[in-house]
């Protein structure tokens, strides 16, 4: 069997994969990036599209410039893809990959619109996990978790409800 990358959103409606390893990571800051993950910034690595396939259901698609068409879950809302619509190259945000650890960002883009707390967050205190101060909270969410696991399902959700 060929290696692969694979991914998903958090549902699972939608899984893809690249048979190619992507590269390029990189956190983007510009401000269209922060409105489209919700986040200070998007966390992307891609490859060619040839190499880029989608396994289960379809990336719903909303174009956030003449340029630029953003995929993502219409289910859930991940935010999954970037491409330039005259590109050969797709992205996909690298939370969305079964296997995040292995891509961690080179470089920054969007410096520009880079908020001025940013740099700083990886000083801010670490607090105690949920699991430890909260035990019964923790256990109800896991317990009732509707989130795709971090690989490839036959079947989603499970037993079709």
């Amino acid at each position: 069997m060929s290696e692969s990358w694979s991914g998903g959103c958090q549902c699972g409606a939608i899984r893809y994969r690249f048979t190619r390893r992507p590269a390029g990571a990189h956190v983007c800051h510009c401000r269209m990036c922060q409105k489209a993950f919700g986040g200070f910034y998007a966390p992307l690595v891609g490859a060619r599209s040839e190499y880029f396939e989608v396994t289960r259901g379809a990336i719903a698609t909303f174009s956030s410039s003449d340029l630029v068409e953003r995929g993502f879950c219409r289910d859930c809302g991940t935010p999954l893809t970037f491409a330039y619509k005259s590109g050969s190259g797709i992205s996909v945000a690298i939370g969305s990959l079964d296997h995040p650890e292995d891509f961690p960002p080179l470089d920054q883009h969007g410096v520009e619109s880079r908020l001025p707390f940013v740099n700083g967050i990886g000083h801010l205190p670490d607090l105690p996990a949920t699991e430890d101060e909260d035990p019964a909270t923790a256990e109800a969410i896991r317990q009732s978790n509707h989130q795709h696991p971090d690989r490839d399902t036959a079947e989603w959700p499970p037993g079709g409800r």
